[in-house]
């Protein structure tokens, strides 16, 4: 079984891309560069890189708090263009889609996670204080040893941002990298 496993959450075109539906800001396309390292890092050791990707229905009842983003099927719901190149052809790549903040929610991630018993699971992506900080939360009532790496994560907010750091690392227990 694996020892890691990489989480990397909603590094999608709605999200990174300037024009995307739900942009997280000039933020979002300054943690590319780290994410994708961390890709690498993890598919060198032939490590599982899990691809948490929201992916929502056109009638979603989220799009009464947050603009139309990341239909199903649609250009915005897709990897970014550097992370999906990257894992085009690599077999440890799983895409786990979703409809609300947690990666777990209605979705086959504990399933996942419960075959691959990895040691260690590491974060990256967006939102901070919204997908990034629930998906955390559930890892670690999970009892998973949980790393956030803050040079791989932002969000639209950089107050949230830090709030959410502050309480995955204090009240949730996740490590800081």
């Amino acid at each position: 079984m694996p020892r890691n496993v990489l989480l990397v959450i909603d590094m999608l075109k709605d999200f990174i891309e300037p024009d995307g539906a739900l942009y997280c800001g000039e933020k979002a396309k300054e943690i590319v560069p780290f994410v994708v390292e961390k890709v690498r890092e993890f598919m060198a050791k032939d490590e599982p890189v899990i691809f948490i990707m929201d992916a929502h229905d056109p009638e979603d009842l989220e799009f009464n708090r947050f603009p139309v983003h990341c239909v199903y099927g649609s250009p915005g719901a897709q990897l970014i263009d550097e992370l999906a190149e990257l894992v085009a052809e690599y077999p440890f790549a799983i895409k786990v889609p979703k409809t609300r903040f947690s990666g777990f929610f209605r979705t086959g991630l504990k399933k996942i996670l419960e075959d691959l018993e990895p040691e260690t699971v590491h974060v990256v992506g967006v939102c901070t204080n919204i997908c990034v900080l629930y998906t955390v939360e559930e890892l670690r009532n999970r009892d998973y040893r949980t790393i956030v790496h803050t040079r791989g994560v932002t969000s639209f907010d950089p107050e949230a941002h830090r709030w959410a750091l502050r309480q995955m690392e204090t009240v949730l227990g996740a490590e800081m990298a």
